[in-house]
C-alpha cells in the first residue's frame, strides 16, 4: 500500500501540473516520470514502498496497455487506407531496424537502442515501457529512452506546423506525415491540428493506426528473446511472452464490433492515461540519475538521428505516393 499510494500520488500531481499554462504540452506520463526521478534522487524512495512500486511497474502497466485497445478500431485503420497503412508500416520497420543498427555502430547498449527504437518508431513513452516488458532493460535505460523520445518529439511538435507551406503538403499529406513520424499521440494532435481540422483528424487517425503496430512488435520481440535466451540451460532467464498484448488486441476487436457509450469512453481514456502515468511514476522512483549520467550522450545522439530518419523517410514516402 505505501508504494501504491506514492505512485498514485505522483500520477495525480502530474495531472494537476498540466493545469498550469504551458505545462499542458507535456503528457502526464512524462511529468510523472520526471516527478518520480526528482523524488527518488532528492528525497529518497522508502524501502517499504518497493512492493507497491514493483506492482505498479508490472500489473498496473500491463492493465493500462490492455485498456489502450479501447481507443482504437479497425474502422479507423480503414480510414487511413491501404496506401497510408503501407507508408506507416514501412516507416516503422525501417526506423526500428535503422535505430538498432546505428545504435550498435556508435556503441550504444543493445537494450537501450531497442527501447529508443520502439519509442521513436511507434508511440513514444507507451511503446518504451511496453517494449521493456520483453527487453528487460534497467530502469535507467527506460528513463533515458523516454527522455529521448520526449525531447525530440516535442521539438517536432513545434517545428512541423511551420513546414506544410514550405514542403507544399496538402492537409491530408501533412496529417499522414505527422501521424507517421511524430512520437507521442498528444504531440501529433498538437502539431497536426495547427494545419486545420482535416489535417488534425487525419494525423490523429494515422497515429492511432501506428499504435496498433505496437502489438505485433512486442509479440515478435518477446518470441525472439524467448527463443534466444530459452536455448540455454536456465530456462527461467528467458523473458515471458507478452500475453497482455493479446488483451490489447482483444479490446481493439471489441471496440470495433461493439459501440461503447461515449460517456464510458470519456472515463476510459483519462483512466488509461492515469494508469500509464502511475507506471511511469514507479519507473522514475527506481531511476538513479548517477547511472543515467554514466550512459553519456551517445544514446541522445541515437535518439536525434532516429527522429531525423523517421521524419525524412515518411516525408519522402508521402511525397512519392501522393505526387
Amino acid at each position: 500500500m505505501p508504494g501504491l499510494a506514492l505512485t498514485f500520488a505522483i500520477a495525480a500531481a502530474a495531472f494537476g501540473l498540466r493545469l498550469i499554462p504551458g505545462v499542458s504540452i507535456l503528457s502526464p506520463m512524462i511529468l510523472a516520470i520526471l516527478i518520480g526521478i526528482a523524488f527518488h534522487n532528492l528525497v529518497g524512495t522508502p524501502l517499504r514502498a518497493k512492493a507497491g512500486i514493483t506492482f505498479s511497474l508490472r500489473r498496473i502497466l500491463r492493465f493500462a496497455i490492455i485498456l489502450l485497445g479501447l481507443q482504437l478500431t479497425a474502422a479507423q485503420v480503414a480510414e487511413v487506407g491501404a496506401t497510408g497503412v503501407a507508408i506507416i508500416v514501412v516507416t516503422l520497420v525501417a526506423t526500428f531496424v535503422f535505430t538498432k543498427w546505428f545504435g550498435a555502430l556508435i556503441g550504444v547498449d543493445s537494450k537501450l537502442s531497442e527501447l529508443i527504437a520502439a519509442g521513436t518508431s511507434i508511440c513514444g513513452a507507451s511503446a518504451v515501457i511496453a517494449t521493456n516488458t520483453v527487453t528487460q532493460g534497467p530502469d535507467e535505460d527506460v528513463a533515458y529512452a523516454v527522455a529521448s523520445v520526449t525531447v525530440f518529439g516535442s521539438i517536432a511538435m513545434f517545428v512541423y506546423p511551420l513546414l506544410p507551406g514550405l514542403l507544399h503538403l496538402t492537409p491530408h499529406e501533412y496529417g499522414l506525415w505527422s501521424g507517421a513520424s511524430i512520437h507521442e499521440i498528444a504531440q501529433v494532435v498538437a502539431a497536426a491540428y495547427q494545419d486545420g481540422e482535416q489535417a488534425g483528424y487525419f494525423g490523429t487517425i494515422a497515429k492511432l493506426s501506428r499504435v496498433i503496430l505496437l502489438a505485433p512488435l512486442v509479440i515478435a520481440l518477446g518470441v525472439i528473446a524467448s527463443r534466444r535466451l530459452g536455448t540455454g540451460k536456465d530456462l527461467s532467464k528467458a523473458p515471458p511472452l507478452p500475453w497482455f498484448v493479446f488483451g490489447f488486441i482483444a479490446l481493439i476487436i471489441v471496440n470495433s464490433l461493439v459501440t461503447i457509450p461515449a460517456a464510458a469512453k470519456e472515463l476510459i481514456v483519462p483512466t488509461t492515461a492515469f494508469l500509464l502515468s502511475v507506471a511511469l511514476a514507479a519507473m522514475g522512483l527506481e531511476t538513479d540519475i548517477a547511472k543515467l549520467k554514466r550512459k553519456g550522450l551517445r544514446p541522445l545522439l541515437l535518439g536525434l538521428v532516429a527522429s531525423l530518419f523517421i521524419s525524412a523517410l515518411s516525408l519522402i514516402l508521402v511525397k512519392l505516393v501522393y505526387a
